[in-house]
């Protein structure tokens, strides 16, 4: 027998990574991917991209503007695993070279509507001098295999990491039928201040 009760919630993602303060760097360009946890899957739009390369502007706000759009839908069944952003700078090194320039992550808004998120970005460091000096020789810096490692907390407290610029994000988030399933994301008006995001909390 058919049922009208929804047996997943979406979460409607729109907005852009809208621009970077690295003031030691110019010249550099984004790449963005969603880690999610298992009970999630898109549905629809983009789940990865990358930006054209931006400059700093002449006048005295010497920010790199991408203003790059997200958009992306996802579907669940519960909250766990709710959907974080990836996002890697990178610009070309003293010989020319492709060299990241800070890694970040974010969660995603859960409180339907607007939202600005500044994410403060890092780098990996050389453990040594030794290393530091034949990474800055050879052009190759350290970076992570796999960018998402940064969503994710495991062997992140082993690793050096030095923190360097920031990142500003745009969100528009609507949500559907998570009041039915139980979930109640109006009752926490306090985490719609922009700034940096804390992590999701539920309400059943």
């Amino acid at each position: 027998m058919a049922t009208s009760n929804p047996s997943v919630f979406l979460l409607m993602v729109n907005g852009q990574i809208e621009e970077a303060n690295f003031p030691e760097h110019d010249e550099l360009y984004c790449k963005y991917c969603f880690v999610y946890g298992h009970d999630w899957a898109p549905t629809s739009g983009l789940e990865e991209g990358i930006s054209q390369i931006s400059s700093k502007g002449r006048g005295p706000v010497q920010s790199i503007v991408w203003n790059f759009p997200l958009d992306i839908t996802f579907k669940s069944t519960n909250p766990f695993g709710w959907p974080q952003i990836v996002v890697c700078v990178y610009g070309a090194d003293t010989f020319g070279n492709d060299v990241v320039r800070g890694y970040g992550a974010v969660h995603i808004p859960f409180i339907p509507g607007k939202h600005k998120r500044t994410i403060p970005m890092f780098v990996p460091e050389s453990t040594s001098r030794l290393q530091k000096f034949t990474s800055w020789l050879m052009g190759r810096r350290p970076e992570f295999t796999d960018p998402k490692v940064v969503a994710q907390g495991e062997g992140r407290e082993v690793t050096r990491v030095r923190s360097q610029g920031f990142v500003t994000l745009s969100f528009n988030i609507v949500t559907k039928d998570m009041k039915k399933l139980g979930y109640d994301t109006s009752s926490s008006e306090a985490q719609q201040a922009s700034g940096l995001v804390t992590e999701p909390t539920y309400t059943l």
